[in-house]
């Protein structure tokens, strides 16, 4: 290869200095904008600043820089002897590598309190240009955009060995790349928007970027992997244990998003998809007692999710059984110590970003998408109806409205009993509602009398109604809307129960 004419211009600058070091000899020129020209300066780099072409200098407090035909015309111009005289007549020198890294705007959007007009501050314009650019031109030009790749290029190039396939994978990285940053402005900017509003979008640009393999998929022959829609990183930081799998993360989002629907102290168990122990109390500690004794069998081999700070006596319990993953926004050093002596427990800290405002399921020849089901609207009782004769006591109300709650986060058919504030058993995923009835009382056992019951949508028939009362349940929360409601009321005033009708659906699928 002849001597390089290389334009540089990063957001990200770490190892660059390095990187443009280890191509100086390779290089006829190197050309910057303001921030890099000055960063590589310092290190003793000759640099040619951007506006010593020729061309305009920056303007619009940096808005623009690399716009110009002095760079976009050395990036894109062919090397036919026609583009070069044409170049030649306007005394603009082809450009033989780009080196470009975009400004954070995925990462400014994670940030608490971020105002919409910094995040559209922070919209690279010129640098998706460069890029774009360089890409469409690769046979002749160089692109860079990973700093991962700085040690493999400057090897590459060193060695006179720069070929067309590597030209070719670098362009395509180059074009993911812009792909996936026009799809974390799209997504943020929908998420800012009222999505009643506007509706379901017409069209869902979505770039996944693979942060994380699985173990492996739902089963071991199954691969399985972590991608993020937005360009973020990680929702969780992984402290100690083996690999996340497919279905950890699967079941970590459950636990976490039904730990998380409280204010008070909570801990949610989850197996399968389904919490099978959920309670809230005055301290975590109490709160997972509750939940383990909601199913103790069920919760072997479980994800535990947390909605504080894990101390020390909280872990000390949660290390008698054998648990996959912990998950809490932080952990007492004492705690993190405590569980770290189990080898392969899973222990994650939260540090999450902006989350999708839609839930998206692939089926078959396409992709369904909807509304996350995150309303509250219906989980104040002082909304709800009260269709019997006998009204819930202020206790049976209170157990009703956290059990509500619960059932958003099973799957149904749903049946959720309480006492007090945590769940004593729990029938998810039945077929039919009288079976999620007949498992739910089953898990409770004894705990079953004097408890209340939420349903995630309407009993069809009394009998679901019948064998709850015969369990020992004294009040039922659900939505109402059923063909035969009158016959259910009836049969929950013959049982002399207290039933509140809240008129939403929460099922879960």
């Amino acid at each position: 290869m002849s001597k390089l004419r290389i334009l540089v211009s990063v957001a990200d600058k770490a190892g660059l200095a390095d990187f443009c070091q280890a191509l100086a000899s390779e290089a006829q020129e190197f050309i910057a904008s303001g921030g890099t020209a000055a960063a590589l300066a310092a290190t003793g780099l000759a640099v040619t600043p951007i506006d010593a072409l020729g061309a305009y200098p920056e303007m619009l407090n940096g808005r623009v820089k690399t716009l110009q035909p002095q760079i976009h015309g050395g990036i894109l111009s062919l090397r036919t002897p026609e583009h070069k005289q044409e170049l030649a007549k306007l005394d603009i020198g082809q450009i033989d590598m780009v080196v470009v890294n975009l400004y954070p705007f995925e990462a400014t959007v994670t940030q608490e309190g971020i105002e919409l007009a910094d995040a559209l501050e922070q919209i690279d314009i010129g640098g998706v240009a460069l890029i774009r650019a360089a890409a469409k031109n690769h046979e002749h030009v160089l692109v860079v955009v990973d700093p991962e790749d700085y040690g493999m290029v400057a090897s590459v190039v060193q060695a006179g060995e720069v070929n067309q396939e590597l030209r070719y994978r670098l362009a395509l990285k180059a074009f993911r790349r812009t792909a996936a940053y026009d799809a974390a402005i799209a997504a943020y900017l929908e998420g800012q928007a009222s999505t009643s509003a506007l509706g379901l979008p017409g069209q869902i640009t979505l770039s996944l970027t693979q942060l994380e393999e699985c173990r492996y998929g739902e089963n071991p022959h199954q691969r399985g992997g972590f991608y993020s829609t937005g360009g973020t990183g990680l929702p969780f930081q992984q402290l100690h244990g083996k690999p996340m799998s497919f279905n950890n993360w699967l079941d970590l989002d459950g636990g976490w998003r039904s730990a998380h629907a409280f204010r008070e102290p909570t801990v949610s168990i989850v197996k399968h998809g389904n919490p099978c122990g959920l309670a809230s109390a005055t301290n975590l500690h109490e709160a997972y007692r509750l939940a383990l004794e909601s199913d103790p069998i069920s919760a072997f081999g479980g994800i535990v999710s947390c909605n504080q700070t894990l101390d020390e006596d909280t872990a000390g319990s949660m290390s008698q059984l054998f648990v996959e993953v912990v998950a809490a926004p932080d952990f007492a050093p004492g705690a993190l110590a405590r569980l770290k002596r189990k080898k392969n427990i899973r222990l994650l800290r939260s540090h999450q970003g902006p989350q999708s405002p839609f839930r998206l399921q692939t089926v078959l020849g396409g992709v369904l998408v909807q509304d996350l089901d995150d309303g509250t609207e219906d989980l104040d009782p002082t909304g709800w109806t009260c269709v019997t004769a006998r009204q819930p006591s202020t206790r049976e109300l209170k157990s009703l409205e956290f059990a509500w709650n619960v059932a958003r986060f099973v799957k149904s058919n749903a049946i959720v009993l309480v006492q007090g504030t945590g769940t004593v058993g729990i029938g998810a995923g039945q077929m039919s509602r009288l079976d999620a009835v007949h498992l739910a009382t089953h898990k409770a056992g004894t705990k079953a009398q004097g408890s209340v019951l939420a349903s995630d949508a309407f009993f069809p028939f009394p009998d679901g109604i019948e064998g709850a009362s015969r369990a020992g349940v004294t009040a039922i929360v659900q939505p109402g809307g059923s063909m035969r409601d009158r016959q259910v009321i009836q049969a929950a005033n013959d049982l002399e129960l207290a039933m509140m009708f809240t008129r939403m659906r929460h099922f879960r699928h």
